[in-house]
């Protein structure tokens, strides 16, 4: 049976502050645990003026103290941002705050423009390239590996899921490789998902803590009781990623109605491009596009992915879909 778990960005509404993103973060990850999802992660984001999860390991400690039972984590930390000697201590800190419910999801992309490397203190091109260095080195820690010399405290044989997030086939490799449970990205670059997830399960090596290929997709889904309620509150995000593409980010806009409709051919089409992996509309239509998704992918979970202007719309369509899927 498909999991369902919940990417959260910590969206930032136009006219609204970091302190109601954070408190909707808490009331959306209480249902999602009220509701059975399996994972509840939080995005790492800089110099976004929408997104409120760039310090994703403190996020994450809020979420672990609004909730008791749900797994929680990292959809994901970028790597090449950190160093992994204070990313072990981060989340070995969460571990033994929340035992046995933390994961450590891990991405290669910076995402980062001169100006925020420079921000940074990293050579982030450089950073990239050492990834997989960095990522063996962090598990090692985390593993409690008697070879390391320097022990993180906290950190050093934490109880952490470590996970491995993909856009394109490298991510697929390395998870492959090291024998890590692999989430694709799909939501937005969904490109080359069928291509990345037949070479992670094709070269998948078995490791001490996973034996055979597990993986988790996401896809953005709205779900409300009529069609055009659902097309509505998706309008949001629609938004906000056509501005991401053009290069004019900013804050969550209200919904507006018939917004795709209004777009030219070329922001309709950036649009369309992640369609295939979007679900809008009753619980009867959502259900039908996530069972036609996991028939074709296999997955193993669904992350769902969305953000609405109201918070209360993600959360009724977190209750509708779960009710929709049973």
């Amino acid at each position: 049976m498909t999991e369902f778990s919940v990417l959260d960005l910590v969206p930032i509404r136009e006219g609204g502050t970091l302190s109601e993103a954070y408190t909707a973060a808490a009331g959306l990850a209480r249902t999602a645990e009220e509701t059975g999802c399996k994972r509840f992660w939080i995005a790492e984001h800089h110099a976004m003026e929408g997104i409120g999860g760039a310090a994703a390991s403190v996020v994450i400690g809020h979420i672990g103290h609004a909730t008791s039972t749900i797994r929680i984590g990292a959809g994901g930390i970028m790597l090449p941002n950190h160093n992994p000697f204070v990313i072990a201590e981060q989340f070995g800190t969460l571990a033994a705050l929340f035992p046995g419910r933390v994961d450590l999801g891990l991405g290669r992309a910076p995402g980062a423009g001169p100006e925020l490397q420079r921000a940074l203190r990293k050579d982030l091109h450089r950073s990239a390239e050492l990834f997989p260095h960095d990522v063996a080195e962090l598990r090692a820690m985390l593993a409690g590996d008697p070879e390391m010399q320097v022990r993180a405290t906290p950190g050093f044989g934490a109880d952490v899921e470590m996970w491995m997030l993909g856009s394109s086939l490298f991510g697929a490799q390395l998870a492959a490789r090291l024998g890590l449970p692999y989430a694709f990205a799909s939501h937005f670059a969904p490109t080359h998902l069928d291509a990345a997830l037949e070479l992670y399960r094709r070269d998948f090596r078995p490791s001490d803590t996973l034996e055979a290929p597990h993986v988790m997709a996401a896809m953005t889904v709205f779900v409300a009781d009529s069609e055009d309620e659902a097309r509505l509150i998706a309008s949001s995000q629609e938004q906000s990623f056509v501005r991401l593409r053009t290069g004019t980010p900013g804050k969550l806009p209200p919904p507006v109605r018939g917004y795709r409709d209004s777009l030219p051919p070329q922001a309709r089409a950036t649009l369309d491009h992640i369609g295939e992996v979007s679900a809008v509309g009753t619980p009867a239509q959502v259900r039908e596009k996530i069972d036609a998704f996991v028939a074709r992918t296999g997955a193993d979970e669904i992350m769902l992915s969305g953000a609405t202007y109201d918070p209360a719309a993600r959360i009724r369509s977190l209750e509708l879909l779960q009710q929709a899927m049973r």
